[in-house]
Order: structure tokens, then sequence, then C-alpha cells
């Protein structure tokens, strides 16, 4: 099932601002709501859509051996996923027992491609951005948020608004690209003369902000968080963190041609962190 678009609902609400908004976040917002998703671009969506997470779900995605042992109880729980991408997530919490899950991305095609694949009655796909969705009071009994946080700039707004719609005790879980990763110069190896990986370069680490990298062949924006940045805001916006995992490559998958070289940086940054009780 889908909902009207968040700018479609404001709209028809003739709401101008989001709850709690401050005004520079406002200005942010639209300014994005200018801009197209980079998952709309056909040639890259294409490209996408040969990776193995988007072919196999999450047995394709290396990091899900880890990330599926940190997910709450979902039976009988209410879901948010942040940036749901095909709706891997979305449908596992439904076969976990969810009563219901939201899934939100600013991409059409990528909510297209959700509906198709892991439509069920009790997921609802909404085309919106993370900055842009209402986030209602004491909702959710867990939120999801799988590799969408490092195109995000203000993550501490985020964090706010994420704290706010979650239930007391709720649980916020967190995959984003480790500042290891986003502080590399292009995101990529440096490599020898026969083309090997020699080491992973970084610079700039202590100076957050717009990335620039390429990224199945386009040049995509992303934003580089601190460590710091990210646990500390975590922290400062109420939540109790409850486990930290740097991704690493499942066992099964280290056959796998430049799986190897995973072991020499981290790419991805796990984190479980919970609502404090009353």
């Amino acid at each position: 099932m889908t909902e009207r678009t968040c700018r479609e609902e404001g709209k028809m609400n003739g709401r101008a601002d989001l709850p709690g908004e401050k005004k520079n976040e406002r200005q942010s917002r639209r300014e994005r709501s200018e801009m197209d998703s980079i998952y709309d671009n056909e040639r890259f969506f294409n490209e996408y859509a040969q990776m193995s997470r988007s072919r196999e779900g999450l047995a394709g995605a290396g990091e899900w051996h880890q990330l599926r042992k940190m997910f709450p109880d979902l039976n009988r729980r209410k879901v948010l996923d942040l940036g749901c991408g095909y709706g891997w997530h979305c449908k596992y919490a439904v076969e976990q027992g969810a009563e219901s899950v939201l899934g939100i991305d600013l991409s059409e095609r990528m909510i297209s491609e959700a509906e198709k694949k892991n439509g069920d009655e009790r997921i609802t796909y909404r085309v919106c951005g993370l900055e842009d969705y209402e986030y209602p009071e004491g909702v959710y009994d867990c939120v999801i948020s799988n590799l969408a946080l490092h195109y995000i700039e203000d993550l501490d707004a985020v964090y706010r608004k994420t704290y706010r719609t979650l239930k007391p005790g709720g649980i916020f879980l967190i995959n984003i690209e480790h500042p290891v990763f986003t502080a590399g110069i292009n995101e990529d190896w440096v490599y020898d003369e026969d083309g090997k990986p020699k080491y992973w370069a970084l610079d700039d680490y202590y100076y957050p902000g717009e990335r620039m990298t390429l990224f199945l062949g386009e040049r995509v924006k992303k934003y580089h968080h601190t460590l710091t940045q990210i646990l500390m805001g975590l922290l400062n916006a109420g939540f109790v963190l409850e486990a930290v995992e740097e991704a690493m490559p499942d066992p099964a998958m280290m056959g796998i041609t430049g799986m190897q070289d995973e072991m020499r940086r981290p790419m991805m940054l796990l984190v479980r962190a919970a609502k404090r009780q009353g």
C-alpha cells in the first residue's frame, strides 16, 4: 500500500512547517524539495539494481549477520523504516510479527520496487524524505535506518525527531557508513601499478560535512560525520546506547572477490539505541 507523498500531505493539511521544526531546518527542507533523489536517476538506479543486496535482499548484505542480531522483538510492534529502499527490512519486520510498518524513501523508484518486491497488507510505503516526515509523538516501538543517514547533513535533527516518535523503551537501529569510510579520499582505495588496493587514505576527518564521491558511475553527495557526532548526538538526544558494532563481512562471503579487502577498514557502523523508559 502506498500513501501520498510528504509534500502532497503537507499541502492537503495546509501545513507550512513540521512539528518542532526550527527555521534553519525548514529552509533546508524547502531547498531539498527542489532536488531529486540520485536513486531516481535511471542509469544510476539500474546499476544499483545489479548489486547483490538489491538482487538477493538481506541475504546479499554483508552486514546482515550482525544487524539481524540487534533487532528487538517485533511481534505486535509498530515499525518505522527511514530510507526503506527496496523494503527488505520492512518485509523482515512483518515476517517477525510486526503489527504495522511504515517505510519511507525519497526515491519514487525505490518505493515502486518496494511495492513490487516486498509488498504486504501490513506495510505502507510512502515517498518521503527523512527530514520531511512528520514524526508523530510516541507512535513506534522500533525505528530502523539502514544506509540512509550518511545522506543527511543534520543528524541531530533526525535524532531528536526519532526520539520523539518512539514509545518509551523503543529501539532505534542504525546502519550508517563508518566515518573511516566517509573520510576516505573519494571513498576508494589507493591502488598499486597492478590495480590492487594498497591502502585506504583518510583526510579531513575532523571537518564534517559534504563529500562528493563516485558511486556506481555517478557523482553522489554524501555527508561525513565523525564518530563523536554519530554517537554523542544520540546521547544528547536522550538515547541510551545498547550496542555499537563495526560491520565485518559475513564469513560465508569471504570467498567473494574483493571481500578479503573489506577486513582492512570498516565500511559501516551499526548502532542500537533505546529511548528511556518514562
